[in-house]
């Protein structure tokens, strides 16, 4: 109840009003039935300007750190996340990331639309990372489509550290058409197999976004440049701000 409110009352005339988003090939979203919607990731606002698109509901998997901060503003946080159907992922736990893909696999056999981004991590610097291959198993046991989606000018509006984006550029949505992995069907599991799958989402993602690519992880650049992935901090304990990823 609380997503319809949101989307239709309260965020979504708000970022359709001042932001004036366009979008691109929605005919490709279906109006029934279970999908997979992978997507670059190049700012926070990306998880808001996207589904408030779609006239479906769209189910994310989101950080575990927005249903476990403690405080007021963690409380917030859990109610408005858990509110809106999100589904926390544990980055750091491999058993954890195994029970979140497993909730996406149950939200898909039940119907219903999931938005992920492969790349686990916003980008640091705009271009496209390496996908994860949780996109692929998700596909490959459901049995479901996956439609690649490309965020235009939202790493421009809302650069890291930014927390109101700016108004121009109008931010884009382009969906591509519906990537059928049905071939692959009873593979699951075959890291080849899910290696393939995610390295051909990530080529329609480059090729509707116009993204240069970068065959690493973008977490391992992170890491690199001294980011902790999961807390947005400097190594040292100095924080870098609006670094945290999605």
């Amino acid at each position: 109840m609380f997503y319809w409110l949101a989307k239709f009352a309260l965020i979504g005339p708000l970022l359709r009003g001042l932001w004036r988003p366009w979008t691109e090939g929605l005919e490709n979203i279906p109006d029934s039935g279970p999908a997979i919607i992978a997507s670059n990731h190049l700012a926070f606002c990306d998880s808001f300007f996207m589904p408030v698109m779609i006239k479906r509901k769209v189910t994310f998997l989101a950080k575990s750190e927005y249903f476990t901060t403690p405080g007021i503003k963690g409380l917030l946080s859990r109610m408005f996340f858990a509110g809106v159907g999100q589904v926390p992922i544990d980055r750091s736990d491999p058993d954890a990331s195994r029970a979140a893909l497993t909730t996406g696999v149950r939200v898909l056999r039940g119907g219903n639309l999931l938005g992920i981004y492969p790349e686990g991590t916003r980008s640091p610097d705009g271009r496209l990372y390496r996908g994860k291959t949780g996109v692929a198993r998700m596909a490959l046991e459901a049995g479901v489509p996956v439609i690649p989606c490309a965020m235009i000018n939202t790493e421009t509006i809302q650069p890291p550290g930014r927390r109101i984006p700016r108004l121009r550029p109008r931010p884009g949505i382009r969906f591509g058409k519906p990537l059928d992995f049905s071939r692959y069907e009873g593979m699951a599991g075959d890291r080849f197999v899910e290696r393939s799958v995610t390295d051909e989402i990530m080529y329609e993602l480059m090729s509707l976004s116009g993204q240069e690519y970068v065959d690493t992880y973008a977490a391992k650049v992170k890491r690199a440049a001294g980011v902790d992935t999961a807390f947005g901090s400097e190594r040292g304990g100095h924080r870098v701000a609006g670094t945290r990823a999605s």
